[in-house]
């Protein structure tokens, strides 16, 4: 099959690579369509760490081919949306209503399945598995746990963006955070995840949604999914948002990037009493400072967001509904599509910016 393959940092080509049957509670799906997520993008890199080889790709939907051992939650033929962070059922976090932080996702090696191995290979060389996925390929050997059946009626290319940057998105907006009926809400970023909070934001019933970016085109986006009003790089945007706000900032705010200065920028324009969401994945050296006065006597609280705190056995169908009753805008966020042997084109244009969302559909 073909997989686009990470080498090593900053080296990466569509390469064949082999793949073997699922195991005992392992699932083969055949892939449909993939997104194109910047977490893609930060392990080629190196903002998160991972061990090369790797096949990447996280952000997908498919329909199962075949299924192992012990395999009851999907059969062969069921159309499936697969996500990045297992849900076991029973650790501490699966029964304390905390599913995103599954003890599941760290039980083997990165890049290994849940037996500490791999079912991929390039000419008899292992290949480790992003997230124990590796979807960005034709086929994907997953866990069970790792995925969900949901209705054929949904298109594969809008299913797949559930998968991760939509219900990060929307969940930061309607779970973490959460954004009330007439919040006036501030998002920092608006790439396919950022667009998603201002959605959820919209959703969430925000009386005021400012948008912050340094791409016209993707503040144009913004406003055309419910921000009421964006700041581009040639205004400082924490002084538009204070003087609409009449010196007081915003109930809530969003972090979409991972920047540590736009970290800071966000949390300025936060009301005291706020609430500052971090959604974007920085560096593992990048860090933040608080004043220790300012902080306490200011109120303010910051969230970190992992996966938009899903449940994804409840979220992903729940979020579908939304899309079915025109209530969530999904087709507009893809704004290319690609074949498998234009993965790292695709690559390079998420690098770049280009896209709200790009997305690999298989045929």
């Amino acid at each position: 099959m073909q997989a686009l393959v990470a080498h090593q940092l900053n080296q990466y080509s569509v390469e064949d690579v082999s793949i073997d049957k699922p195991q005992v509670g392992e699932v083969l799906v055949r892939m449909k369509a993939v997104g194109v997520c910047h977490s893609d993008l930060s392990i080629i890199n190196g903002t998160i760490p991972h061990p090369f080889p790797t096949v990447v790709g996280h952000e997908g939907a498919g329909i199962v081919e075949q299924i192992g051992e012990g395999v009851h939650n999907v059969h062969p033929g069921d159309h499936v949306l697969l996500s990045f962070i297992p849900q076991c059922g029973h650790c501490y976090f699966c029964e304390h209503k905390s599913p995103n932080f599954c003890l599941a996702a760290n039980q083997s090696e990165p890049g290994k399945m849940l037996d500490g191995t791999t079912r991929l290979s390039i000419n008899g060389r292992p290949v480790s598995s992003l997230f124990m996925l590796g979807n960005m390929a034709e086929f994907a050997v997953v866990p069970s746990i790792s995925l969900t059946a949901i209705d054929t009626n949904v298109p594969f290319e809008i299913a797949a963006l559930v998968g991760c940057g939509v219900t990060t998105g929307i969940g930061a907006a309607l779970k973490t955070a959460p954004v009330r009926a007439g919040d006036r809400v501030a998002i920092f970023g608006c790439g396919g995840v950022g667009l998603s909070v201002i959605q959820g934001a919209r959703i969430a019933g925000a009386k005021e949604i400012f948008a912050v970016d340094l791409s016209q085109d993707k503040l144009e986006l913004a406003e055309s999914f419910g921000a009421t009003e964006s700041f581009g790089s040639e205004v400082n945007a924490v002084k538009e948002i204070m003087a609409r706000t009449d010196g007081i900032g915003v109930d809530k705010s969003f972090e979409v990037v991972g920047h540590p200065d736009l970290v800071q920028q966000a949390l300025s324009a936060t009301r005291r009493g706020g609430t500052l969401t971090l959604v974007g994945i920085g560096r593992i050296d990048h860090t933040i400072s608080l004043n220790a006065l300012m902080m306490p006597v200011s109120g303010k609280i910051i969230k970190g967001c992992l996966y938009g705190d899903a449940d994804f056995k409840t979220d992903f169908p729940y979020y579908l509904d939304l899309y079915r009753r025109n209530q969530l805008e999904l087709e507009r966020l893809i704004t290319k599509t690609y074949h498998i042997d234009e993965a790292v084109q695709a690559i390079a244009d998420l690098e770049q910016g280009k896209n709200a969302r790009g997305v690999i559909v298989f045929e």
